[in-house]
């Protein structure tokens, strides 16, 4: 076992974590970010306390090798031990040794991609767009593939739901430092330049350690758009275009030297600063200052791109002679801003096109700015300009310019527009009845009701401003009929008046609870009817776009019933729009945690029931993952190419029989799995008391302590029952219990029902839907710990709920390893089993922690004054806990 000595830091890297396989590269990555953290404890942190934190490393490492009882209480003792000045220091330590092993890792992800970059691909694989794209011709054919590509739709919707336990504080230190250890790698060892990286990585770890990892107060709604922004500034206005280009480059010979073959297929949407659904504290004003922030951030994003590109294009009107169209914008543009067109004409000399690119960048300037007379009315006309810049160049042999650099920036424009992301407004019904009541009434008007009148008002404000694209769907919680919808519009038309222009809106039915996925079908139907669908339906070109919940469901069913219930609702909403000649889009709400429809996007999506997917493919981004998937560039444009391929394979004829010969060949087996899995854990949530068991057992109530974001974690003011209490800390109580009861409770129950082992094993294998919930669920029960669970189900004076959760605990852990091999969850998954055990012993640490934090909070009197050192104590743990589980909410 390794021995702590006082030079040797908090090393991950001994002769427990070596048996994990780590690369030799991450494993030096870890030794040098280790050994940085231990010198700052050693210089920073009081006295002892790295020989403190060394001891329980150890003795949690001991614990997760040896089984016995006696390891694990060995490491509880010390962990008990410490004051608790000392047990808040240990924990901030273990916390910043998760964000330096995450950063490690993502380090080596970006290193493996920038080694695969360019090399060839293994046959078989489908994994890229490329490699989907050339399996999808061997089965359709080079022309439809390549219409199916043309017409293809990722949607990404970022959300602010509170999952993301770090402060961007935190976050934006994490991002300076990955950019050192970059550096750092591309240094000579040993020498000056490398010294002086080194130096500068300890400055920001030394940053990291003193900097509060709590927030002081919940981040306001406009926090949350602008931390969203940091992923869009850093990351997806340049990565996007960029995976275009590769796409198009595999596309055949002459790419950058011809009209580009791929049509951007990107996307992005936000709910952040539109969705009230329960969070009062996002108001009309709120919607309006959120998408004006977006604004600004594209806008000032293109005008750079527009100012960049013009500089570079230096080419004389002799080589590169101008179109006549190209001489008839530039004299418009000179009419309309002559000052200026006589000064950059001055400074590009017979240059026409870079002429032309500079008097643009002015345009895209003024309309940041708001400048009426040089500002642009609407994307289409600042794409109509770039166009012709673009065919003069092409007309002129200059090929290579006009496809390059600017089809970036033409790229940027299609996708993003002038508004950055399509704001989505999201409300419960039962508001939209409440109010429509109270119009109805006549008389004075609530708050409530002049706030949802207004926004309205700010949805047609915004699609004014910024065009359609930029507010065009209203999203309709709890949707239970087509009245529920048509309630929207009326709203509308009550929030301009009788002689207003309503915005023009698809409103969009969110189907969440196990029932509502079952009456679906049916209220679509009945929607499909409605004179105003109907009408918007025609006006669309039959497109509609249908919402699936998938946390109320789990929470309200258990994870396997509603996973069932969500594939057997798509295929039967996909069936109906099909029958009705109807454009479906699936829009999936999918979170982060494994118990939130969470897990691997790709395999989700080739999952899917025949015909729902179809090239379209939408869903819900939050917290952690957002930042996981998209803060950095190499790994957001590998994400994008996955699930872009995952969605063009979706549709291929191979991929849609599987799916088909799955559903049909295992109906009998799934119909058990959804019965007795529900019957389970009904038997557990439906029990006499559990809501506030399960509220002294998890620190769910702590959970709403923390500051992670604006909207509130639960609708009532107390929890008497499940109803009370939001998706989100329900998910990720349990998880900080290392229980994660949500991924899989149920499931145990279910297989042991169907009782064939090899008919299981067979299911595995070939019904695709099975495959993806037996790994969500693997992962799900390797991040719990059965001895860290007890010691949680302690908390409570419910023996019999306690026995209930181990018992089923155990079951599904059992089968779950009989169906996929090997001797323990994720034995087939190697990359992830190594994730895994590499974190576990040191989130046992903090597990521990939060224990004891928990207990004596537990055991306080009713009426004695607050702890808040405690408080604090389990409020860093839950922060810690989050960053080594990582999918936690």
């Amino acid at each position: 076992m390794l021995e702590p000595t006082p030079t040797e830091a908090i090393r991950v890297v001994g002769r427990h974590e070596a048996g994990q396989e780590i690369p030799d590269q991450m494993r030096a990555d870890v030794r040098v970010l280790g050994s940085l953290l231990g010198q700052v404890l050693q210089e920073s942190g009081s006295t002892g306390l790295y020989e403190d934190v060394e001891r329980l490393r150890v003795a949690t490492i001991q614990a997760y090798t040896d089984p016995s009882d006696e390891a694990f209480e060995r490491a509880a003792e010390i962990a008990d031990s410490f004051t608790i000045e000392r047990a808040d220091e240990v924990a901030r330590a273990f916390t910043v040794y998760f964000h330096l092993v995450n950063l490690a890792e993502e380090h080596q992800r970006v290193r493996v991609l920038r080694e695969r970059d360019g090399q060839p691909e293994p046959e078989g694989r489908t994994d890229s767009i490329r490699s989907a794209l050339r399996q999808l011709a061997s089965e359709v054919g080079d022309d439809v593939a390549l219409e199916r590509l043309q017409s293809l739709r990722f949607h990404p919707v970022f959300t602010a739901h509170p999952t993301e336990a770090r402060r961007r504080a935190i976050s934006t230190g994490i991002r300076r430092l990955s950019e050192l250890l970059d550096e750092y790698d591309s240094l000579t060892e040993g020498g000056v330049d490398q010294r002086r990286a080194r130096r500068r990585m300890l400055e920001e770890i030394d940053t990291l350690w003193r900097t509060a990892p709590l927030r002081a107060e919940k981040p306001s709604p406009t926090d949350e758009v602008r931390a969203i922004m940091a992923v869009f500034d850093d990351t997806l206005f340049t990565s996007v275009p960029r995976v275009y280009r590769r796409v198009d480059d595999a596309l055949g010979e002459g790419a950058g030297n011809r009209p580009p073959l791929v049509r951007p297929f990107v996307r992005v949407g936000t709910w952040v600063g539109g969705d009230r659904d329960g969070n009062p504290f996002v108001t009309a004003k709120v919607t309006r200052k959120a998408a004006g922030i977006a604004s600004e951030h594209v806008l000032l994003g293109l005008e750079r791109a527009a100012l960049r590109i013009g500089r570079t294009l230096t080419l004389d009107a002799t080589s590169t002679p101008p179109s006549e169209a190209l001489v008839a914008l530039w004299n418009r543009l000179r009419s309309a801003d002559e000052e200026a067109a006589a000064e950059i004409a001055k400074r590009s000399p017979n240059e026409p096109h870079r002429r032309i690119l500079l008097m643009v960048a002015r345009r895209i300037a003024a309309t940041r700015t708001r400048n009426a007379d040089l500002a642009y009315r609407d994307p289409e006309h600042l794409l109509a300009d770039l166009r012709t810049v673009q065919q003069s160049l092409a007309d002129a042999g200059a090929a290579r310019q006009a496809y390059g650099a600017l089809q970036q920036l033409v790229w940027q424009v299609e996708t993003y527009g002038f508004h950055l992301a399509e704001l989505e407004v999201r409300q419960h019904s039962a508001v939209h009845k409440k109010v429509l009541a109270e119009l109805e009434a006549g008389g004075e008007r609530s708050e409530l009701t002049e706030e949802v009148l207004e926004v309205f008002r700010a949805i047609a404000y915004i699609q004014e401003r910024f065009g359609p694209r930029a507010a065009g769907r209203y999203i309709v919680s709890f949707t239970q009929s087509a009245e529920d919808l048509a309630n929207v519009h009326r709203l509308a038309r009550y929030a301009v008046g009788a002689d207003g222009a309503a915005p023009v809106l698809d409103v969009i039915p969110l189907f969440e609870t196990f029932a509502d996925l079952q009456a679906a079908p049916g209220i679509l139907a009945e929607i499909a009817e409605h004179p105003e669908f109907a009408a918007r339906l025609d006006a669309t070109g039959r497109r509609l776009e249908v919402m699936l919940g998938y946390s109320d469901s789990s929470k309200d069913v258990g994870p396997v019933a509603a996973n069932l219930a969500l594939y057997e609702a798509q295929a039967e909403i996909a069936a109906w729009a099909q029958a009705n000649n109807i454009e479906l889009t699936l829009f999936h709400g999918r979170g982060g945690a494994l118990g939130r429809g969470g897990g691997p996007a790709n395999s989700a999506i080739l999952a899917q029931p025949p015909h729902s997917v179809d090239g379209r493919f939408k869903l819900t981004e939050q917290g952690e993952v957002i930042f996981a998937r998209y803060g950095d560039p190499q790994i957001a444009m590998r994400h994008i190419d996955q699930v872009a391929a995952a969605i063009l394979m979706a549709s291929a004829p191979s991929n849609e029989a599987r799916n088909r010969r799955g559903a049909e060949m295992f109906a009998e087996i799934a119909q058990v799995l959804e019965d007795s899995s529900r019957e389970r854990f009904y038997s557990l949530v439906k029990a006499p008391g559990f809501a506030p068991w399960f509220a002294t057992v998890t620190p769910m109530e702590e959970v709403g302590l923390l500051a992670l974001g604006s909207r509130p974690a639960r609708r009532g003011l107390s929890v008497e029952s499940l109803e009370d209490l939001r998706a989100i800390p329900w998910v990720f109580a349990w998880s900080q219990a290392r229980i994660n009861l949500a991924g899989w409770f149920g499931l145990g129950t279910a297989l042991a029902t169907v009782g064939d082992e090899q008919l299981l094993r067979t299911a595995y294998a070939e019904w695709p839907l099975f495959r993806a919930m037996i790994d969500n669920v693997a992962m799900s029960l390797a991040k719990a710990d059965d001895r860290i669970a007890r010691e949680y189900l302690s908390l409570g004076d419910r023996d019999d709920l306690a026995q209930l959760v181990m018992e089923e605990m155990s079951l599904t852990r059992d089968w779950v390893v009989r169906i996929v091999g090997g001797d323990a969850p994720l034995a087939n998954k190697a990359v992830l089993q190594r994730a895994v055990k590499l974190r576990s012993p040191y989130v046992d640490a903090l597990s521990l922690l939060q224990l004891r934090a928990l207990r004596a909070l537990r055991d306080a009197p009713a009426d004695a004054p607050a702890d808040t050192a405690n408080q604090r104590l389990l409020l860093l743990s839950v922060s810690g806990v989050a960053a080594g589980l990582q999918n936690t909410g």
